[in-house]
């Protein structure tokens, strides 16, 4: 086939997607169906559906077909997504806050005012943080079950920087990394910005497929794997002590590093030992405060076997020299003080008022949940689209994150992750009662 017809089928699709005389959700022939009607090899009728997904205009999803996309509707969510415009409802992220917080920094503030060592703080720090510091959080980190030295301890900006930090570290780019099918979005974007291959470990019920994860190792060099066994992020499983176990024993026989993503552990009462308690001397565990105290704090921390410590505090030097003194002496002192648990309790009761409500909404239709967590996850039946109602809801001003940004594997899933904690009970109610509308009204 010349080349100026095969661009010419591509570009008389993208015309007609483009203006709307292919509408979002049609199914379009099949790669066998359209190389007999244009007469065409398939391969290069695989290739002009191939270039017309290249070009964010179709989706090709395993066992149904190619579709026309919602062209709108923009993938990019999760990381790369753009702030949600005022007056939107905003369901894509979580940045939980409880009456009171501003205080609690107004006061944190003055007793940092007339601290002895203010100006200590407009100076440089330790790239690790300093030593009081470490060993505030290495106290609070009991509280769940880990029990580490401050010298493990290194205190980052945020757990998205200690994610960065950790694979940027320990990891080269063209490395294999497992990590589930449906996982943290951030992790995503970090991975490929460090060119960093992740494979995809299939999800089960109640947490990912291990004998999978086996499988996939005696197959390929994997170098590492990335999970959240204590409150998943977006699936919301705890993983039992079992799984744990098998983890570790694969991790073992196969010399992985675990990288151990514990950013909403705090919302899941008496869980089993982290993965940092059961392979202490290959695991990185990495969490914050962002999620237990506010999102503007940015302070997290990653705990590591003693022999990665020098990488690591090397690679913060080298990106961010260290984490705000401010920010840390604030942190410490409400771990010291108590504050910080007192904020964990009370957003475990908040997230368990807000899953409440989303269950009396959301009765009728399939939902995948921690009893305790800041979102769910809500899967679509097999005829409905996940950017057309997107899209949908966009305009009656409800954004929410399809599956896209959390998927690892090519066959994306049609649905929902909403997360619940970032607007008021009042408009979260009315949210979620125009989801289920819409779904049932694309269904």
């Amino acid at each position: 086939m010349p080349r100026s017809r095969y661009k010419s089928l591509v570009d008389t699709f993208a015309a007609d997607i483009r203006s709307g005389r292919l509408l979002p959700g049609t199914r379009l022939p099949t790669h066998r169906q359209l190389a007999a009607t244009e007469g065409l090899a398939l391969v290069t009728a695989s290739r002009v559906y191939a270039e017309l997904e290249a070009m964010g205009l179709v989706s090709g999803e395993l066992g149904r077909g190619t579709f026309v996309r919602e062209t709108s509707w923009s993938p990019g969510q999760g990381i790369d997504q753009h702030s949600v415009a005022a007056g939107m409802t905003d369901l894509n992220f979580n940045y939980p806050a409880l009456p009171g917080q501003a205080e609690l920094l107004r006061n944190a503030l003055r007793q940092l005012a007339s601290a002895g060592d203010l100006e200590s703080l407009l100076r440089y720090q330790p790239h690790a943080g300093r030593p009081h510091e470490r060993a505030s959080v290495a106290r609070h980190l009991r509280v769940r079950g880990l029990t580490v030295e401050a010298e493990q301890v290194l205190i980052v900006t945020g757990a998205q920087q200690g994610l960065a930090v950790t694979m940027m570290a320990l990891l080269q780019p063209g490395d294999v990394i497992a990590a589930d099918a449906l996982t943290y979005s951030g992790f995503k974007a970090l991975a490929d910005s460090l060119h960093l291959e992740i494979v995809p470990i299939p999800v089960l019920d109640h947490g990912p497929d291990l004998q999978a994860l086996e499988s996939l190792c005696r197959h390929r060099r994997v170098r590492a794997v990335y999970t959240m066994p204590t409150l998943h992020n977006p699936l919301g499983w705890v993983m039992s002590a079992d799984q744990r176990e098998y983890l570790v024993t694969i991790a073992r026989r196969y010399g992985l590093l675990i990288i151990e993503d514990a950013a909403y552990a705090f919302l899941a009462e008496n869980p089993p030992a982290p993965l940092a308690v059961l392979a202490p001397e290959r695991t990185v565990y990495v969490s914050g405060l962002s999620k237990s105290v506010a999102t503007g704090l940015r302070v997290g921390f990653v705990v590591a076997p003693l022999q990665h410590v020098s990488a690591l505090e090397r690679t913060i030097k080298a990106t961010t020299w260290n984490t705000p003194g401010v920010m840390t002496a604030i942190a410490t002192a409400w771990l010291d003080d108590g504050t910080v648990m007192q904020l964990e309790a009370e957003k475990r009761q908040d997230a368990q008022a807000r899953q409440a409500v989303a269950a009396e909404v959301l009765a009728g239709l399939r939902c995948i949940r921690h009893p305790s967590s800041y979102f769910l996850w809500l899967p679509l039946s097999e005829d409905a689209r996940a950017d057309q109602i997107a899209m949908a809801l966009m305009r009656e001003n409800v954004s929410v994150s399809t599956a896209e940004p959390f998927a690892t594997s090519v066959n994306v899933p049609h649905a929902f992750r909403l997360a619940l904690g970032s607007v008021e009970m009042g408009a979260l109610r009315e949210a979620l009662e125009k989801v289920k509308w819409m779904i049932g009204a694309y269904s």
